[in-house]
């Protein structure tokens, strides 16, 4: 059901927001999540039919034209980003779809039972965990995971989601991280392959292959598939950043669907400013 005092729009419940995922794959479309940082992208978003919309930290550092990897860095509270962005500008545009709130689940200054409260009392239908550990690897994750700030916390974030009947799609790196979401109840599972590629900011060196962002997926959805076989399936970054790479990626795999944010939020930007921009400067004085 919408809304139960406006009777439109959010929020939504755990099982309503997978009953519309459900839907949409019957009609043999793919499930197409997008990242928005501004009520405006949010806006327009919504208008091109995405399934969710997710709130993210980096997306506003995304529309201020810096790299979405700013969102891993101590460049604010990434939680207040993402609830400021939600209550002032996403949530009062988005008049249907489910949107979605970037937790960062490891804050050690976070009673994590509280701030989820806050998230559904806003208007929330489910959570994310980005600004998100399992993307962080080598010596810095070992780090994190001696000191309190493993990736386990998110785990239990989740876990936390499913008992107060939040939706939850969730970023993962590895078969092992799927398994461990799955096991604490996420609805739907992303298989993140890394920053995405191409516009002014997107990496160029720092990337993947295709061979190896089709593998690590298949293996993603297998094991997540191993603990809930209904669990929802997404793949996200690395070199997938057009629709025909998205059309690639889930003709060679059986994901769902697609989670797009620098790939639909800046890549659209970038693109569509600029080629304006030129054609007003092409036009004759007088």
């Amino acid at each position: 059901m919408p809304n139960p005092w406006t009777g439109t729009g959010n929020p939504y419940t755990k099982q309503e927001v997978v009953d519309r995922l459900k839907a949409t794959l019957a009609k043999g479309e793919p499930i197409i999540a997008a990242g928005a940082g501004t009520g405006i992208s949010a806006k327009f978003i919504e208008k091109g039919g995405a399934d969710l919309i997710i709130i993210y930290n980096s997306g506003r550092f995304r529309m201020m034209g810096h790299g979405s990897t700013c969102g891993l860095m101590a460049y604010g509270d990434a939680n207040a980003i993402a609830m400021e962005i939600g209550e002032y500008e996403v949530l009062p545009v988005v008049k249907e779809i489910p949107v979605i709130c970037g937790v960062h689940a490891t804050d050690p200054r976070r009673r994590m039972w509280h701030w989820l409260g806050r998230v559904k009392e806003m208007g929330f239908s489910g959570v994310n965990n980005f600004p998100t550990h399992t993307i962080v690897d080598g010596h810095f994750r070992g780090v994190l995971e001696e000191t309190g700030m493993s990736v386990q916390k998110e785990f239990e974030m989740v876990g936390l989601a499913t008992r107060m009947d939040l939706f939850s799609i969730v970023y993962v790196a590895t078969p092992e991280e799927a398994i461990e979401m799955a096991k604490n109840g996420a609805d739907a599972i992303i298989a993140h392959v890394g920053t995405t590629v191409g516009g002014s900011i997107g990496v160029t060196n720092a990337v993947v292959s295709w061979d190896h962002t089709v593998k690590v997926t298949q293996d993603i959805i297998d094991a997540a598939k191993s603990v809930n076989p209904n669990v929802f399936t997404l793949t996200h970054g690395g070199p997938i950043n057009t629709p025909k790479d998205v059309e690639f990626i889930l003709s060679k795999t059986s994901a769902d669907g697609f989670v797009g944010a620098s790939s639909l939020e800046r890549m659209g930007v970038e693109d569509s400013l600029t080629t304006l921009t030129r054609e007003f400067k092409k036009v004759t004085r007088g």
